[in-house]
């Protein structure tokens, strides 16, 4: 791997594919035809580049690895810099794994402005990808802000009957809570003399300046994620936009609220992230518990798995801000369980409505009587969105309240009331779909599974069932970056000097630092 690009072939591979769909000519069906192909072989291969990234990955080095450090503005300290550790390697994968999946579950659904939907796509990637990457808060920031464009694009041009108006609605709360974080990176490069995100972790911010910061960096990645209250534009978002883009938004545009938490807020602002981890605390229990309320009552099918990420991003969050090793690894166990149980959930909710146009639960009903292949699909991502033991998701839940009962008995225990009532609006959506008498006629010719449908769910099964039974392979990776993110954290949320001395850590401090 020494001396290749890997990050940066990984990063901006999908605009060599922009670039073929631009050339593409011919009449419209060779256009759309030829448009899904380049797209589909341009996001394979950039997934398979993200795997050789995870072969060639040291799990004991807790630092970045692959750096590429090249000057770009060096009178203003900005630098080309990526670089990935054990937090952020498996965030790339993700994307890289959810685009050709997108691109394959859009491939009949979408039949006007197909190369303009698959270069949407495709620029989408780069920029995530970015995301998760950048090791330069202007680069960061840039890809972190950017992504808003293509996704409004695929709302608001793809999307259900009030598409502009939730197009806009997305754009606005995300980009209104993101001018902060704008203003916390100026004051940092003013203090620090550089946008090198090592650098400025490195740099001990007063406690005071450490609070005004955490609440800018808060107010871009609460929306983000989303936590309630911010949460508002998410369900409208994801009833609008097309099979695809739910697919995206949930399994990758909210993971970047929490990977902010995570990269940012926590090693940089340590002190802050204390102070405000019972504000923490006390939003998540509410997102948890609120927001699985708010699903038992929704007649539509995206709605309900909607609320049920706020809820799922609740959990994320009480897991990061325990401070402890189970719960921050459980956290970010969390966001890539969730990229792939909500990814699934929206494709079949996306499988119905393409042969039946409606997203409301009443609709349907009996679907196992015509659909079982479907109804084992189905299935399979309730009972994991359940946290059921043997998949992904029960892991990524049973660590974060490890955590969250080492921190905090009470906050854990309340937390889990929102737990049990995931279950119930799950397992209520799956007997009201698939169970019952197949009355409804225009259900009584519907089909099951194609074949293609079926390529793209079996992935999906594989993993988070994978995950589920040996999460080792993930948590191995994962371990050596969170115990340094406990390290950092740790040493800036020490008491007193004298306090130390008490206890003797001072010489270990020092010595680790």
């Amino acid at each position: 791997m020494s001396g290749w690009p890997i990050l940066s072939t990984i990063t901006f591979l999908p605009l060599l594919g922009v670039a073929f769909l631009l050339l593409v000519r011919g009449d419209a069906a060779t256009v759309a035809r030829n448009s899904r192909l380049v797209a589909l072989w341009t996001s394979i291969v950039t997934f398979a580049l993200a795997l050789v990234l995870i072969g060639s990955f040291d799990i004991s080095n807790p630092g970045y690895q692959f750096v590429e450090n090249v000057p770009w503005l060096p009178e203003f300290g900005i630098s080309y810099h990526l670089g990935v550790d054990g937090i952020s390697l498996f965030f790339v994968a993700l994307t890289t794994f959810l685009t050709p999946i997108c691109i394959i579950a859009s491939w009949e659904s979408i039949q006007n402005r197909v190369r303009e939907y698959m270069v949407a796509f495709l620029v989408m990637q780069v920029l995530v990808v970015g995301v998760f990457c950048a090791l330069d808060f202007v680069m960061f920031y840039i890809f972190f802000e950017g992504q808003l464009i293509p996704m409004f694009l695929i709302i608001g041009v793809w999307g259900g009957e009030r598409r502009v108006y939730s197009a806009f609605k997305f754009f606005l709360y995300t980009l209104v809570g993101s001018v902060l974080f704008l203003i916390a990176i100026l004051y940092m490069y003013l203090q620090v003399g550089t946008t090198d995100i090592p650098t400025i972790t490195a740099h001990e911010f007063t406690r005071e300046t450490q609070i005004w910061l955490w609440l800018a960096l808060f107010a871009s990645f609460a929306v983000k994620m989303p936590m309630w209250p911010f949460h508002t534009w998410l369900p409208d978002a994801h009833v609008e936009a097309p099979t695809a883009g739910s697919v995206i938004l949930a399994g990758i545009l909210l993971k970047m609220g929490g990977y902010g938490f995570i990269r940012f807020s926590l090693p940089m602002l340590p002190e802050a992230s204390d102070f405000f981890t019972p504000f923490m605390f006390t939003l998540s229990v509410v997102a948890i518990i609120y927001t699985s309320l708010v699903a038992l009552m929704q007649e539509d099918m995206k709605k309900l798995i909607a609320y049920s990420s706020v809820a799922h991003m609740g959990i994320v969050t009480l897991g990061i801000f325990t401070f402890t090793q189970q719960g921050i690894e459980g956290g970010i166990f969390q966001m890539l369980s969730h990229g792939i149980i909500s990814a699934a959930l929206f494709l079949c909710v996306g499988v119905v409505y393409d042969r039946v146009h409606t997203r409301q639960i009443a609709a349907y009903g009996g679907l196992v009587h015509r659909m079982p292949i479907y109804a084992v699909v189905f299935l399979v991502f309730t009972l994991a969105s359940v946290g059921l033991p043997s998949t992904s998701g029960f892991v990524g839940e049973f660590l974060a309240m490890v955590g969250a009962f080492t921190a905090n008995t009470w906050v854990a225990t309340t937390a889990m009331i929102g737990i049990i009532l995931g279950a119930a609006y799950m397992l209520w959506l799956y007997r009201r779909v698939i169970f019952g008498e197949l009355t409804k006629e225009n259900l009584k010719s519907i089909t099951d599974l194609n074949w293609r449908e079926i390529g793209v769910f079996a992935p999906l099964i594989a993993l988070a069932l994978f995950l589920g039974i040996y999460p080792k392979p993930v948590l191995d990776v994962l371990h050596a970056s969170a115990a340094h993110l406990m390290t950092q954290t740790q040493l800036a949320r020490v008491v007193s000097p004298e306090a130390l001395e008490l206890a003797g850590q001072v010489p270990k401090i020092a010595a680790t630092r």
